[in-house]
């Protein structure tokens, strides 16, 4: 079993809590967290760029003059992508193919970014963590305490407002819920900190899926 520590709302290690390494998928795999990664920043992009091919540009498709005799380089039509004007040699056309991922590969990946930041003691639970209202300075207070200030996924069991809009002006802090969980988000930041209720919602959300 592996141990993530717990921790109060000032900082102080109040005890530590356990979870299977075989419900993340056993062994961390860099391979699949890299392919993950890759299609995630795959997803993300626009792919709003379009250019034109020989065959999109106006213009006749006769040939220019003939191939031999005229002491000139050989030409074709107007349209070449060596003339002004022409098309585009390799033009980025619309519905360019993304990078796609099986859902089981994803879901693993998932589990296999949290067990990395586990065997890397880069994980932590947060207990008594409440707020009424939306208070920033007392959330960064309580992220500087439990050493996630360089950058941390602060993860609860629900959407929390408060908490939510605590978090979301602080450098390098993102709040998820435990279902919004990515391999990628959880990557790129330092630090790994659930919540009581949110850990205990992640381990029966994987307690019934196997490392493979």
């Amino acid at each position: 079993m592996a141990s993530i520590p717990v921790f109060n709302a000032d900082g102080q290690q109040t005890g530590q809590m356990e979870i299977d390494p075989a419900w993340l998928g056993g062994k961390v795999r860099p391979k699949l967290l890299k392919q993950a990664v890759v299609v995630h920043l795959d997803r993300t992009r626009q792919y709003s760029a379009r250019t034109r091919s020989r065959s999109m540009v106006k213009g006749s498709t006769r040939k220019l003059y003939r191939q031999k005799g005229t002491g000139r380089a050989r030409m074709g039509t107007i349209r070449t992508n060596i003339r002004r004007g022409g098309g585009v040699a390799f033009a980025k056309l619309a519905g360019a193919r993304r990078l796609e991922l099986p859902r089981k590969m994803r879901a693993l990946a998932g589990r296999n970014a949290v067990l990395a930041k586990v065997e890397a003691a880069d994980a932590a639970i947060v207990e008594g963590f409440v707020l009424d209202a939306p208070r920033t300075k007392a959330m960064a207070r309580m992220l500087a305490a439990v050493g996630a200030e360089s950058g941390c996924v602060f993860t609860t069991d629900e959407l929390d407002r408060n908490v939510y809009l605590s978090g979301r002006n602080i450098p390098k802090a993102d709040v998820r819920t435990v279902r919004d969980l990515n391999a990628y988000d959880i990557l790129r930041r330092k630090k790994l900190i659930f919540t009581r209720p949110a850990f205990e919602a992640y381990c029966r959300m994987v307690s019934g899926r196997g490392g493979n």
